[in-house]
């Protein structure tokens, strides 16, 4: 809940030159919903693309007050769509089930779903940690299929490492990126674990991006604060590799 128009305007357009060579990577940005369409407006025909941070469990217009559905997402630039964000779930009950009814939503508007899961700091220090993340993705991805899997993006957020400037080091992220790609190919299969984007979301900056990026089942970031400014999220999709 960051910016109002005029400002997440400014930001756009100030990250625009500043990532237009940027061929590696897909760049996502995820304005709140009063800026979504201005943004979208203004950054047409360029590489980067507009993200909502949810929309509502329903697929049809209705009396849901305070709901936002797919099609006005779309309808307003959006091409992704963040669902299952830590704080969706620990403040406003976006249970597991609730996730996997978003995740269908988004499918159904033609959206592209980053996913989020990650365990709290409880659970990881009694290590629960996998067992925590096995149970959301188990939820979250019920009765899809490996041809839904393609059209997801995963974001791997430990929840102790989301604003406290705690990041999971690079080897404690990798090891649960690879328990969810071994834990899709056995649920799936092993194209479609080789194929998903597994993206790392925690306390991400300029300064550890590189590090991050040079694990190997490590495939992108969603960048909390440090993408408040074009500066700085700039760094971070340019990193060198």
């Amino acid at each position: 809940m960051f910016k109002l128009v005029g400002e997440a305007v400014n930001t756009a357009l100030a990250l625009k030159p500043l990532v237009a060579n940027a061929n590696h990577c897909e760049v996502v940005i995820a304005p709140p919903f009063t800026a979504i369409k201005s943004v979208a407006d203004k950054l047409e025909g360029s590489n980067i693309h507009v993200s909502a941070q949810n929309l509502a469990t329903e697929t049809k217009h209705g009396a849901h007050t305070g709901e936002v559905c797919g099609d006005m997402l779309k309808d307003a630039g959006c091409s992704h769509v963040i669902i299952g964000h830590s704080e969706r779930r620990a403040m406003y009950g976006d249970t597991d089930a609730v996730v996997n009814r978003k995740i269908r939503a988004a499918f159904n508007f033609g959206l592209t779903p980053i996913v989020c899961i990650g365990e709290t700091l409880e659970e990881r220090d009694s290590g629960n940690a996998e067992s925590v993340v096995a149970s959301q993705l188990e939820r979250s991805l019920a009765e899809l299929t490996a041809s839904d899997l393609v059209r997801i993006v995963l974001a791997y957020e430990p929840v102790w490492a989301i604003g406290t400037g705690r990041t999971a080091t690079p080897t404690q992220a990798q090891q649960i990126h690879a328990f969810i790609r071994q834990w899709i190919s056995q649920k799936f299969d092993q194209a479609s674990a080789e194929g998903l984007r597994i993206l790392y979301g925690g306390s991400v900056k300029p300064d550890n991006i590189a590090d991050l990026m040079a694990e190997a089942d490590i495939d992108g970031a969603l960048v909390g604060g440090a993408s408040l400014e074009a500066d700085s999220f700039s760094k971070i999709v340019n990193y060198i590799r």
